[in-house]
């Protein structure tokens, strides 16, 4: 193990991550990991804290025990977090209780007026008046309404909601009695948006990340990684090849592309668009999780095609029986797809590629002094479903190529975040929506923007066709006919 540590010391240090949050999850993540592989890990578990959080004074928080304490409920993550908690995204209670309550507050703007209006309006008698003429809400009292905010001169009263919250669009985070963040798991779609924005990384995604390597570990095992198109999004420090032989290098028997899978997808998505006339996707689990809670009624619309990831897995292991396969991409909701009956039959586990970073540097590589490797599996149209659009792209081509589109006019409905997917679903619902296909992506931009990434922000998606086109096949036919 020292000798990988030093070895470490050589990797460049910028790592391609937006924030501390994201570093300290990653530090853990890696230390596990390297435990994991030499067997030490639960001899080590209570050490692995002090590793990161070494002391005597704190660097982030409170104290140096508070750091140690929040950093041992972050290896339990690592490993897997609260098997009772059937939800991928968890909240560490420890971390959740530096945010402000939120709500309705009073501003300094607050003027003391005579009108009194926002007292009048409140229904619930939360409004008083000190001494100094300026207004105080009991929050006891309280029911958020707003009313008050809407009738002031001054705009003295503010709507303020923690960061978790205003990441997530379907309203499934509140507060305990305790302040901490509380996720309604029926409505939560894993999308992971919140693991993200939350400033103090109080919520996060678990990790099967000693799941995977202990797959790898195993002599008997051929372990596939299919590997998900945004990844042309990643690791911008090295290049792709060099990526694909890191991968090869930690074990994994293959490298595929989820890509592939993608143009399976499209052929089959198109069939059945044709034969149901109206139709939404099911590449996004976070969509149709969405779908499930907030527009049941829809559930009978939505295609009944497995996802890219789920349809490749199945054909590597129906090829190669006893073969493991492993996901890699941006997404924390595949996490929560892969445990579904109908899916966790393919796919053993899913990494994101967070993750796959402390991997490499769990086994102090260096991937930029590799040789590259090759990817070249899927077409360009497979390749695009990292991007919003890519997907009507690709089932638009898939209809023409089989001949279809002479019948069957695909109408698209393309929903880049679930504001717009919301919109869509709606005027579906009510019979109003013009369109016969909706495509639905959770992450605003698609995948390329998923919690999972090493880098958030915006991407440019001219980047994932440029990707696209370096395919080898420049159809849809001629890459799924290369399975056959």
């Amino acid at each position: 193990m020292s000798e990988r540590l030093g070895q470490e010391r050589h990797i460049p240090t910028m790592r391609k991550f937006d924030t501390k949050v994201q570093h300290l999850k990653y530090k853990v993540l890696r230390e596990v990991a390297r435990h994991t592989w030499d067997g030490t890990l639960l001899e080590h578990i209570i050490d692995i804290p002090k590793q990161i959080f070494p002391g005597p004074r704190p660097t982030m928080r409170c104290c140096i025990y508070k750091e140690r304490a929040v950093a041992a409920e972050r290896v339990k993550m690592a490993m897997g977090g609260d098997a009772d908690n059937p939800n991928v995204i968890e909240v560490i209670n420890i971390a959740c209780d530096e945010c402000p309550v939120g709500g309705y507050e009073v501003t300094n703007a607050c003027r003391g007026c005579l009108a009194h209006r926002c007292e009048d309006v409140c229904k619930k008698g939360a409004l008083s008046f000190d001494e100094n003429h300026v207004a105080h809400i009991d929050k006891s009292k309280c029911v958020e309404c707003g009313a008050c905010a809407k009738v002031c001169p001054f705009t003295a009263i503010v709507h303020r909601t923690r960061p978790c919250q205003n990441a997530c669009k379907v309203k499934a985070i509140s507060m305990n009695e305790d302040r901490s963040a509380k996720i309604d798991n029926d409505k939560c779609t894993a999308c992971g948006a919140c693991v993200y924005q939350c400033p103090f990384g109080a919520i996060t995604d678990k990790s099967y990340i000693t799941s995977v390597i202990n797959l790898l570990k195993s002599e008997k095992n051929r372990v596939y990684a299919v590997v998900a198109p945004s990844i042309s999004s990643q690791f911008a420090y090295a290049k792709l090849g060099q990526v694909i032989t890191g991968l090869k290098n930690l074990g994994f028997h293959t490298v595929v592309e989820a890509a592939l899978g993608a143009d399976m997808v499209a052929l089959k998505e198109s069939r059945e668009l044709v034969e149901k006339g109206f139709l939404t996707s099911s590449c996004c689990p976070a969509f149709v999780k969405y779908i499930e809670s907030a527009y049941p009624k829809m559930k009978e619309h939505v295609s009944h095609n497995l996802s890219p990831m789920a349809e490749i897995s199945r054909y590597i292991k129906e090829s190669d029986p006893g073969a493991k396969a492993v996901f890699i991409g941006p997404c924390t909701a595949k996490k929560a797809e892969a445990l579904k009956e109908n899916v966790s039959q393919y796919v053993d586990a899913v990494l994101t590629f967070e993750e796959l970073q402390a991997l490499f540097d769990s086994r102090g590589m260096d991937i930029t002094t590799l040789e590259e490797g090759v990817l070249d599996n899927a077409s360009y149209y497979g390749r695009i479903f990292a991007r919003s659009g890519g997907l009507t792209d690709a089932v638009a081509q898939a209809l023409k190529e089989q001949g279809l589109d002479g019948e069957f006019t695909v109408i698209p409905e393309v929903c880049d975040g679930i504001d717009e997917c919301r919109i869509a679903l709606l005027k579906a619902s009510r019979g109003v929506l013009k369109a016969n296909f909706i495509e639905g992506m959770a992450c605003t931009g698609g995948c390329i923007n998923g919690a999972g990434c090493l880098t958030h922000g915006e991407k440019n998606k001219a980047e994932v066709d440029k990707y696209g086109r370096e395919a080898y096949e420049k159809d849809i036919t001629s890459a799924v006919s290369v399975l056959k």
